[in-house]
């Protein structure tokens, strides 16, 4: 097994200690409005506690860094610890980190463009661009989903995990999910590796 390296070791740090701090450690009423991504000109009130949420311009940074609960963490990270180090490896430190993060604010972008509303969290898209990259750089490489022990090639995971997001974003899926962020990410992931010329490895 590929030993975790230093970039996922760090974003995997991070990640868990935004969300717990913020949910849960943090003294300040209020501080999630800053860490979750409203659409510019909207504003969701939460009835609750009070506080409404507008866009604030740190969000577009914060927002890849904080999850909605407990599960939605635990299966970006998963994604992250098993498949980033492999991408790291070959890509370099720096590499990786710029493909991680304009995954995420693509991401980001592709929702707001086509979606023009809502509220968006979560790492979600940088870590489809990190599966896209993945599978763009060792496409026979097999993989096996959570749950379902059958070995399926990178490619063909990728795509249609990719397909699955195109049609829910463009469906109108209600299920909460930002499908459209997914495919995002999934872009900008697979069109850094081709820019780097580092597809078909393996």
């Amino acid at each position: 097994m590929l030993r975790i390296t230093d970039v996922v070791k760090n974003l995997l740090i991070i990640n868990v200690i935004v969300f717990f701090a913020v949910r849960y450690l943090l003294p300040f009423p209020g501080i999630e409005r800053f860490f979750v991504l409203v659409f510019p000109g909207h504003a969701y009130p939460d009835l609750q506690s009070g506080i409404i949420y507008t866009f604030e311009p740190v969000q577009i940074v914060t927002h890849m860094f904080m999850h909605g609960d407990e599960r939605h963490l635990l299966f970006n990270m998963l994604g992250l610890f098993f498949l980033g180090p492999m991408v790291e490896s070959v890509l370099g430190a720096r590499r990786f980190f710029t493909l991680y993060i304009l995954s995420g604010f693509f991401a980001t972008f592709l929702h707001m463009v086509f979606v023009q509303g809502g509220m968006v969290v979560g790492a979600s898209g940088a870590i489809y661009g990190v599966l896209a990259a993945f599978a763009t750089m060792f496409p026979n490489v097999e993989l096996m989903l959570m749950f379902i022990p059958v070995p399926v090639k990178a490619k063909y995971m990728a795509l249609g995990l990719l397909a699955i997001g195109v049609y829910l974003g463009f469906t109108g899926s209600s299920d909460g999910i930002a499908h459209l962020a997914h495919v995002g990410g999934a872009i900008m992931g697979f069109l850094l590796v081709r820019l780097w010329r580092m597809q078909n490895l393996r």
